[in-house]
């Protein structure tokens, strides 16, 4: 361009930018939002719930424990049933293996817990769980049997006291703070020490898992903290040495693997004392391993040593703090047992800065305390705590030293200073001081236990689950009514990625309204209980599970691969544990199940054949009407054939007599033509119509498309066979109503008006066609064949091809046949017609991958519970009932 001046001036252009190529706009479906959102759903959940019931191959030994199982109603037993027999069957086990060792000779080595082989093996089963982290492992060095670490072992010295109790080198808290509780209640020690044989070696206790008690045999070994002499380092040795010159082997022993302050797990006070690290290693083989029994709560640790019931309790939730001193806390080791911790939301902001600088007075945050006793004197309530470390100390009033204390105080509450972990706490201390409770409910003799176990599929939503339990009593008694799940931390690794929480609620038969609902724990998912006096009547508990997928978590089947390889005992251990879980929940159907079941099936078995008939029926009705129309069009190209071959031969016949004229006056009356200008003639006539907005023939149905004509087939029919409407006479079926009769007359008068319609069209336009001459000559039309018409096919016609020009406009039947080619999407497309009012539900596109994350690993939580009744009425018995589903499926019996 120029400038002012009138001066070239280069402008340089800006170049364009580049352009973005645009995203693929996605397909959307077109179905209504709801249809997407239940689409969603229905992917989501797995169609075929279940859970892995038998880990290991061929379990004969849970398959045979679950076939032993009570079905269907069930009474209760005597509370102390289980356990007595589990303790008879504990003793015989000792008496059995100590006879055995001593007829050849033997200390006791257990084959299925020996912790010196796992050891210098570096097998680590006994302390290692299916999965760990390297910053969780417990590292003891040495392992040595009782004779050889204490000089003059004894089991119990002066009876089991919580004085005993000191925490090793394992997180187990919660369960040294139990043992702590049971000591102050006489003789709970000794009926989970049942039985020994201190000489040979082997030891006998028992413990309570999921509603029974059962044995677990050990033997005499522990773990310790100091290497053995001749497995410890050169520098140690050489250390040691210059130390005490003579015999350092013997010193070292004496100095490093001598007593109680030698062992590596939870240790006596007494340096000769040996009942707490034999209990505590019989609970960790029971679970597995050490690791297993790293953190947890004291009121589980309660039930699993007593059998008995654990509520929890925050200390905001407490309604009247009156009567929780008088009627709980004062009746501690009576009727209850507690337990408390604090510290329970420390970290919740990112910081346990407040903990660590002692803002709770030296109280422990995320520990696990047992309370003693409970006194009230002179107006003062006063608590004894027992902090299992066996050190560390509350730092308020009434702390040791504090101005509280007097000589006359310390004679009535029998205290003594020191750094012991016993310390005592007012009642208001106590509660401000402290975060939640666990209160552990014991059963006397008089009580009595009922239970029943199941499975229930767990749904992503919860709801009260069809499934329920019926309890009966036949007197008016106090009840506790206990629902659980199994306690996985005996097949730890294994539990898989669903985690469950349990509610119910119980109701009285016959009433629309509820009586009472559990008692939640928020901590503790093992179980929730409620108690309460009931009379004689039946009633029903209903349960309410809700489920949470944890996805970071391995399932059995990832950790049944990463272990079969390499760790073949531990899996054994642990597969064996968890098949004798599941066997629980077996779902056993009684008789009257049974037989009902039976007649679901039969009924729903009549109901499919009924339904397959039907359908049948339909399919052949669709088939014999598709066969028909396929006979009618095939009439009506026969028909529109043979008059565009009589078109064809008049005007052909109208061009010789042209040619052989020699007055011409054919040429006047009617000018020669070929085939090509009367082809261009027609399609002329055709788009002057189509300017003209002419777009429906002389019948009221839309115009041809002549360019869209098929191809001649090779053998046309000559459409002399006998046939009714356009159907052959083989063709019509014996059921046909008369009405179709008519229906066809019509349908075959209305084609044969069309076709004289459209040849009366066809023969005006090829009058309107002037004559083409080359050089003068007529062109004979027999040489150039009309252009819009294809040469005679030598193809057989293809059957399933339903795609016709001619007629796809004559009815809405051959709009679906021609974008459906086979008869069964025909079938399915006329079905679709009648959802009138419904947007087309189109299948979803390819590489439509949106939902594949849910689709290919659904949502598949199930859960066995269990309800456990104590009750004090003989007559008490549980009774699962199922929903009668016509379906039947897994939790149906079907």
């Amino acid at each position: 361009m120029d400038n002012e001046y009138g001066d070239a001036q280069e402008v340089e252009e800006t170049p364009a930018p580049a352009r973005s190529v645009p995203e693929a706009t996605p397909k959307v479906r077109k179905q209504l939002p709801q249809r997407n959102v239940d689409a969603f759903w229905d992917k989501f959940t797995t169609k075929f719930p279940g859970k892995i019931h038998s880990v290991l191959p061929a379990d004969i030994y849970a398959k045979t424990k679950a076939s032993k199982a009570k079905k269907g109603v069930v009474s209760g037993q005597v509370a102390a049933k289980s356990y007595d027999q589990a303790a008879s069957e504990c003793k015989h086990a000792v008496e059995k293996i100590a006879q055995e060792c001593r007829r050849v000779n033997h200390k006791y080595r257990d084959p299925h817990f020996d912790i010196e082989w796992d050891l210098k093996r570096d097998r680590r089963d006994c302390l290692d769980g299916l999965e760990m982290n390297e910053d969780d492992r417990a590292w003891p060095k040495s392992v040595k049997r009782i004779p050889d670490i204490f000089d003059k072992p004894v089991f119990f010295q002066e009876g089991a006291s919580a004085s005993d109790v000191r925490q090793g080198m394992s997180g187990d808290c919660w369960f040294l703070s139990a043992l702590c509780a049971l000591c102050n209640k006489k003789d709970l020690i000794d009926k989970i020490c049942v039985a020994r044989d201190e000489v040979v070696g082997v030891y006998g206790f028992v413990f309570h898992r999921d509603g029974e008690w059962f044995q677990t045999m050990i033997d005499d070994k522990l773990y310790l903290i100091a290497s053995d002499w001749w497995e410890s380092s050169d520098e140690e040795k050489r250390t040691f040495e210059m130390v005490n010159r003579q015999d350092a082997e013997e010193r070292y022993r004496l100095a490093n693997q001598t007593g109680s302050k030698a062992l590596y797990f939870a240790q006596c006070t007494s340096e000769n004392e040996t009942w707490l690290p034999l209990l505590e290693k019989a609970f960790a083989k029971a679970h597995g391993d050490y690791s297993s029994i790293d953190g947890g709560f004291t009121g589980e640790a309660i039930e699993d040593l007593t059998g008995g019931v654990t509520t929890e309790l925050f200390t905001t939730d407490i309604l009247d703090k009156e009567k929780f001193w008088t009627e709980e806390i004062t009746k501690v080791n009576e009727e209850f047992l507690f337990s408390c911790a604090t510290g329970t939301f420390d970290k919740w902001q990112g910081s346990d800065e407040a903990s660590r600088i002692g803002a709770r007075n030296d109280i422990v945050r995320m520990h696990a305390y047992s309370i003693q006793e409970a006194k009230e004197i002179k107006g003062e309530r006063l608590c004894r705590l027992r902090n299992p470390w066996g050190e560390g100390e509350w730092k308020g009033a009434w702390s040791d030293g504090s101005e509280q204390w007097t000589p006359e105080w310390m004679q009535l509450l029998g205290h003594k200073f020191g750094d012991d972990g016993m310390f005592w706490i007012s009642y208001k201390d106590l509660l401000r001081s402290y975060q939640s409770f666990d209160r552990t409910r014991l059963f006397g003799p008089d009580w009595r236990i009922t239970q029943q176990w199941t499975e229930l599929d767990v749904p992503w939503f919860a709801d009260y689950n069809d499934t329920k339990f019926k309890i009966t009593l036949t007197q008016r008694s106090p009840v506790v009514i206990v629902l659980s799940q199994l306690d996985d931390r005996y097949f730890k690794g294994m539990q898989g990625q669903y985690t469950f929480k349990l509610h119910f609620r119980l109701e009285k038969e016959g009433e629309n309204d509820y009586i009472v609902r559990s008692h939640g724990n928020y901590s503790m998912h093992r179980s929730v209980s409620t108690d309460l006096e009931l009379d004689a009547g039946a009633y029903s508990v209903l349960m309410k599970i809700t489920a949470r997928r944890w996805q970071e978590c391995s399932t059995p089947e990832a950790i049944i691969r990463n272990n079969v390889k390499y760790r073949q005992q531990k899996l054994i251990q642990i597969g064996l544990a968890y098949d004798l879980a599941h066997a629980k929940g077996d779902i056993r159907e009684t008789e009257e199940e049974k037989v009902e079941r039976q007649k679901r099936e039969e009924k729903k078995k009549a109901a499919d054949k009924k339904k397959q008939r039907e359908a049948k029926s339909k399919t052949n009705r669709k088939q014999w009407e598709y066969r028909k129309r396929e006979k009618a069009r095939e009439k009506r190209h026969t028909q529109k054939r043979e008059a565009y071959n009589r078109k064809k031969a008049e005007a052909q016949k109208a061009a010789e007599q042209t040619e052989g004229d020699p007055t011409g006056e054919g040429a006047a009356a009617e000018p020669p033509v070929n085939g090509a200008d009367a082809a261009a003639g027609v399609e002329g006539e055709a788009e002057k119509q189509a300017k003209a907005g002419a777009t429906e023939d002389a019948t009221g149905e839309p115009a041809p498309d002549l360019a869209s004509l098929p191809s001649p087939p090779a053998d046309l029919p000559d459409g002399n066979a006998e046939t009714t409407n356009g159907v052959a006479a083989d063709d019509q079926p014996g059921d046909a109503p008369a009405e179709e009769a008519q229906d066809e007359a019509a349908q075959a008068e209305a084609a044969a008006d069309e076709t004289t319609q459209e040849s009366q069209l066809s023969e005006a336009n090829v009058q309107s066609i002037p004559q083409v001459t080359l050089n003068g000559d007529p062109v004979p039309a027999s040489t150039a064949p009309p252009a819009s018409v294809a040469a005679p096919s030598t193809v057989a016609p293809n059957d399933d091809y339903q795609y016709d020009s001619d007629v796809s406009y004559t009815s809405s039947i051959d709009s679906v046949l021609d974008f459906h080619p086979d008869k069964e999407t025909y079938a399915a497309a006329a079905l679709a017609e009648d959802d009138a009012g419904v947007e087309d539900d189109l299948p979803p596109t390819e590489g439509d991958d949106a939902d594949a994350e849910f689709e290919n690993d659904p949502w598949n939580a199930v859960c066995v519970v269990g309800l456990r009744v104590y009750s004090k009425d003989k007559g008490c018995c549980v009774q699962i009932v199922r929903p009668k589903e016509e379906g039947g499926g897994k939790f149906g019996f079907g």
